[in-house]
């Protein structure tokens, strides 16, 4: 199983991102390698879409969770129908938050927003 997390920057050691489609990092760990890896997010700058993009370049990487701490409607839409499972994110770094995954300690993202669109 593959669960990724936005990151400030591309260690474990990182805080999760508070912005999923913005994010500088995506931490992609392995659950049965216990490998994790770190994709630059080629949206972060873009001036519109970007958490569909960030979406889509998770569906791309096989991601089957994602832990952040919000998201967009826009990008839920990409998320769920790839049966991608979100889970809210801990005020922990992205090390903690895959522990707590690990531990069952993680709710179930239930809530997402409107989203900031055209880079607001």
């Amino acid at each position: 199983m593959i669960i990724a997390i936005p990151s400030d920057k591309d260690s474990l050691d990182s805080a999760v991102c508070v912005s999923f489609g913005r994010a500088p990092f995506y931490c992609l760990y392995n659950t049965e390698t216990e490998q994790s890896t770190f994709l630059a997010n080629s949206a972060a700058d873009s001036p519109g879409g970007a958490g569909i993009k960030a979406a889509q370049l998770l569906v791309d990487n096989k991601a089957n969770i994602v832990i952040t701490i919000r998201c967009g409607e826009n990008a839920a839409k990409v998320l769920e129908p790839a049966d991608i499972t979100l889970f809210k994110a801990l005020n922990l770094s992205v090390a903690d938050n895959i522990a707590a995954h690990k531990q069952d300690k993680l709710e179930p993202l239930k809530e997402v927003h409107a989203g900031y669109h055209n880079g607001h």
